[in-house]
């Protein structure tokens, strides 16, 4: 190439198939592309450092000039990005604003100021862009298994999110599901985000990923992945928010606009991309297009850290070498891609292994701590198609510029730098397990990263994993290839070619596996060639082979096959005449699982049942399969001796109703597995567990009672957290008693589909449920719904007034429950010593008093020594009276006989000597509650709570919430609560529920008229923790 010192001289096969870094390793060091200062022609690079370019540099032929450079030629398409297509925007999303504060505050480093609800939606309506990112990927990774894992959550992650963002993100899984895993002894009574450490519901992830159709089978772990992932993913934009908003001068808190919330983001390139609403994602760049790393790839910053010397370390001519490598966006030949790669892959490599932790793309190491990820020669060519640009080789003198243009290059805007190809490509190695990125990875990569292009999603092929790396000698590369043929004679369908092809296939013959731990039969059954499928099992293949659990023989086995069968393959991809030419052929009807032991992988029937095949069920019952195996857990942690997620809860998880109700039936059709519910419930609570081992009952095995009811719990617990609800009653119609969580949701999910008769017979059930399994989640989460479905019973109509006279009823029943028969506390009088008091001679007495009050007209005579020290509020009246001695001091609000009893009181020193009559009482209290006198209110008080009845609660409630006498209020709440199924009859006690006090009602004042569900709610949940969930366990009344 013209204008460098030297050309490139090394062949491709020593840029692609040595080392992994195509050479350049030990050339990185002396790069033919100098860094000195000059005055002309300078880049902008991440950090706003200026890098200037020597004179080799200024032409259009060399790679490193594309960095942040935009071209004249792409100002007039540099609003492309408004015709391309555009990610579809959701409707709903799995979550709410609320729990999106909650996961804010989750981080005390996030805890500054409070967000408006417009900046939360707005961030809201953000994030849903990336989810629908990584679900898009995840739903093309899962195509390949016809099953969502953690592993393909994991992979659309580190395909969509910057290395960075990723990193945190995944981080923060693996925690959620290490707490899940942990949180085996309670995990029927509490919700599964709860378990996790989530604020948002995994649940409603679930059902949101099956409803989205992500994958035919989602696995519960996947849920939890993305639910974390997403969870996490907001706090991190949150975080880069906060750093650049601008704090207010008073109280030092930043200010959140709508303004700022996208200022931040437009600068960030990180994040920019990732939230636009296009389907290809922008990375490596903001909104004004300027290129930059993200923070695990600088090296400036990590060698500055780090202080190291010059003895290991990059010199800054080095440095910028290697990033521009990186954030070079066009090249001009196939010889210096794979430079550029090679510098990419060796960069990576140090970084890794400084900071293991920073998500570059490394995808193994061998002792010698190298990586074996390497590109294809293939990979490198489809690479430099999308990034080629024919300009640069226009200053070789040997090639001509075309004098027709035949095709629009891509502009600036849209392309993407070389670390972004890389990561993408090398996502999509490690996640099928390979050792070398092939072309199908760059054009997955280029579907996603470039508008307008698009491929198939990867099948399983035997050659996916196939890598004739340089390590191995010529004989054992040959053995490969000889094997890679002989696979790929099998897979072409020609079913005269399979002797030949076991011929080739090695010593194992027609059982040979392939990298990935396939044999030829497997791959067979994943395509649904039944014709293949009879001549492999006619040629002698093992119908009931197995993938291989370990990876030292194949290192490519993908996790959740392990153990497969063909039989599984077959299930999994749906082919049921494939299936049934395998079980008519004696194969395992449960896959690997042999009599006796312990399941780790997915039955036959599981996957089938999560798929909801009703045909497949069907035929695999018949032939014997047992819907009541579970999967144990490969770190065995396992809260069930059959495992967990067995067929029952995987149909009810997905909500397939008729599978389920499929399985149900055949179930009773086993006569020696038939118990009545007496005696299952009886069994059930029988202390300790009795484990039978499996026996042969035509096919099928013999379980307990006991076994049967933790089985149908468990799938009652997953349709419920996810919101089937029509599976979660058919299952509490067999009995299955309810745990209180399983309740409750079951409840939120029937208020929020407005069905109504099915919250009547919910309610009713709610006495079924034990006391002593009241737990926190019943004020947390129990209290609020129930008293947002009673005040949403007061809208009333021709058709729901009897649905909520009902509903209203039956939450009433519930509220004295769990009020409990206990009475209600009791107030108890203040004792409190007066400083100094007058004998009760000197009460209005004129002769000897020194200032007069005017009450109704009258006078009254008392004394100041008293008042005084009486309260504030009688020191303040004479203080604040005019100068003048024979001025009286009106109280206009008080009678005449009221005011005598308030001074009898203080003169007299206490209230035993007191005769108050029941008219009085109110008057006295409203008195008492205005000069300020505690122990007086309070006696006022004690008297009301004793006379109190259903007729005039209501009256005394209004009067004592206008006083704002908080202990006799909290006394009628109480009242209310212990006597609700009355007082719900009642119009009085009805209005003060559903009707909204008039304008002109002292009631209805700003700050006097109070939610009245919030506070019976609160008095009801003080109420349950002081009975159920104190130390005290009721002792506390």
């Amino acid at each position: 190439m013209a204008g460098k010192g030297k050309t490139v001289v090394r062949t491709l096969e020593d840029l692609t198939l040595d080392s992994g870094y195509g050479g350049a390793a030990d050339s990185v060091r002396s790069s033919s592309v100098s860094l000195c200062c000059s005055d002309t022609h300078q880049s902008i690079s991440h950090g706003a450092n200026c890098w200037h370019l020597t004179e080799s540099m200024h032409s259009r032929h060399n790679s490193l000039d594309t960095v942040n450079t935009v071209l004249a030629e792409d100002t007039e398409i540099l609003e492309c990005s408004g015709q391309c297509a555009k990610l579809p925007e959701l409707e709903d999303v799995p979550w709410s604003l609320g729990e999106v504060e909650g996961a804010l505050r989750k981080d005390d480093e996030l805890m500054v100021g409070n967000p408006p609800p417009e900046v939360l939606a707005r961030l809201s309506a953000l994030v849903g862009r990336a989810l629908v990112r990584v679900a898009r990927e995840a739903q093309r990774l899962s195509l390949r298994y016809a099953k969502c894992t953690k592993h393909e959550i994991q992979s659309a992650v580190k395909v969509v999110l910057s290395w960075t963002i990723s990193v945190n993100c995944i981080a923060a899984a693996l925690s959620a599901l290490s707490l899940y895993n942990m949180s085996t002894g309670d995990k029927f009574s509490r919700g599964k985000s709860a378990r996790c450490g989530l604020v948002f519901c995994v649940g409603k992830f679930f059902r949101w990923m099956v409803d989205s159709r992500v994958a035919l089978r989602i696995h519960e772990h996947a849920a939890i992945y993305l639910t974390a992932c997403v969870e996490s993913l907001f706090r991190e934009v949150f975080s880069r928010v906060l750093r650049s908003a601008l704090v207010e001068r008073d109280n030092g808190v930043p200010k959140f606009t709508l303004e700022s919330v996208e200022q931040a983001i437009n600068g960030d390139s990180e994040i920019w991309g990732l939230l636009q609403p296009y389907q290809h994602l922008i990375c490596g760049k903001n909104s004004s297009g300027v290129l930059s790393l993200p923070e695990s790839l600088n090296l400036h910053r990590d060698q500055q850290r780090s202080g190291r010397g010059s003895g290991d370390g990059y010199t800054q001519a080095e440095l910028r070498t290697l990033e521009q490598s990186l954030l070079a966006t066009r090249v001009g030949s196939i010889a210096e891609l794979s430079d550029l790669v090679s510098r990419a892959m060796h960069h990576l490599q140090p970084l890794h292994i400084k900071n293991p932790g920073n998500g570059t793309p490394v995808h193994q190491k061998t002792s010698s701590g190298t990586t074996t990820v390497h590109w294809e020669p293939e990979a490198l060519y489809t690479l430099c198609y999308f990034m080629h640009c024919p300009q640069m080789e226009w200053e070789n003198p040997n090639v001509e510029p075309s004098k027709v243009t035949l095709q629009t290059e891509r502009p600036f805007l849209v392309l993407p730098p070389l670390m972004e190809w890389i990561r993408v490509a090398v996502a999509h190695t490690e996640h099928r397990r390979s050792f070398s990125v092939d072309s199908d990875d760059v054009r997955q990569a280029a579907r996603l990263l470039l508008p307008g292009v698009d491929c198939e999603p990867r099948q399983i092929k035997a050659e996916d994993c196939f890598c004739a790396t340089r390590k191995l000698d010529a004989a054992s590369t040959e053995a490969k290839f000889l094997q890679d043929l002989g696979f790929r004679m099998l897979n072409c369908g020609r079913t005269d070619l399979v002797k030949q092809a076991v011929n080739l296939l090695g010593p194992d013959g027609i059982n040979s596996m392939s990298e990935q731990g396939m044999t030829p039969l497997m791959y067979a059954c994943v395509r649904g060639d039944e014709a293949m499928v009879q001549m492999l099992l006619d040629a002698g293949a093992d119908i009931n082979s197995e993938v291989p659990s370990t990876v030292n023989k194949h290192p490519s086995v993908y996790p959740e096959t392990r153990q497969g069968t063909p039989l599984t393959f077959g299930v999994l991809h749906g082919h049921v005449p494939v299936v049934q030419l395998l079980l008519d052929n004696r194969a395992n009807v449960e896959g690997a699982l042999q009599d006796g032991a312990e399941n780790y992988t997915e039955t036959p029937l599981q996957l089938a049942a999560a798929a909801g095949n009703f045909e497949l069920v069907s035929l695999l019952l018949e032939r014997g399969a047992d819907p009541m195996i579970g999967t144990m857990c490969r770190n065995g942690i396992s809260s069930a001796p059959l495992g967990d997620m067995n067929s029952y809860s995987l149909a009810a998880s997905h909500g397939h109703r008729n599978v389920f109700r499929k399985l149900l039936s055949h179930s009773e059709k086993d006569k020696g597995d038939v118990l009545s519910l007496e005696e299952i419930l009886a069994e059930g609570s029988e202390p300790g567990e009795k484990r039978l081992a499996p026996q042969a009952n035509g096919g099928g095995t013999l379980r307990t009672g006991k076994a049967k009811l933790r089985a149908l719990r468990e799938a009652m617990y997953h349709s419920a957290e996810h919101g089937h609800v029509d599976i979660t009653i058919d299952i509490r119609s067999l009995g299955v008693p309810w745990t209180l969580h399983t309740w409750l949701e079951t409840l939120r999910t029937c208020f929020v589909q407005h069905r109504r008769p099915l919250i009547q017979g919910l309610l009713k059930d709610f006495s079924c449920i034990q006391e002593d399994e009241y737990t926190e989640e019943l004020i947390t989460h129990g209290l609020p719904l129930m008293f947002q479905i009673l005040r949403s019973s007061k809208v009333t109509g021709a058709f729901l007034h009897v649905h909520n006279e009902v509903i209203s009823q039956q939450l009433s029943v519930i509220f004295t429950q769990c009020y409990g028969p206990f009475p209600i506390p009791k107030l108890t009088e203040i004792k409190k010593k007066q400083t100094s008091r007058l004998d009760p001679h000197f009460l209005n007495n004129k002769e000897m008093s020194d200032v007069t009050f005017l009450v109704e007209g009258k006078p009254f005579y008392a004394h100041k020594v008293l008042l005084f020290t009486a309260s504030t509020r009688f020191k303040s009246l004479l203080q604040n009276r005019p100068a003048a001695e024979n001025t009286c001091i009106e109280i206009s609000h008080v009678k005449y006989n009221i005011f005598h009893l308030v001074m009898q009181y203080l003169y007299c020193g206490g209230t035993e000597s007191l005769h108050i009559r029941n008219t009085e009482v109110m008057e006295l209290l409203s008195a008492a509650k205005f000069f300020q006198l505690e122990a007086l209110q309070r006696h006022c008080e004690i008297i009301c709570s004793k006379n109190i009845t259903t007729e005039t609660c209501v009256d005394l409630y209004k009067h004592a919430k206008f006083l704002g006498a908080s202990e006799l209020t909290a006394f009628i709440e109480g009242y209310f609560l212990k006597n609700m199924v009355l007082l719900i009859e009642l119009d009085g006690f009805k209005q003060l529920l559903f009707e909204p006090p008039p304008a002109e009602s002292p009631v209805s004042s700003p700050g006097i008229c109070s939610d009245i569900f919030h506070d019976l709610e609160k008095t009801l949940a003080t109420r349950i923790h002081s009975i159920h969930l104190s130390t005290s366990k009721g002792s506390v009344v």
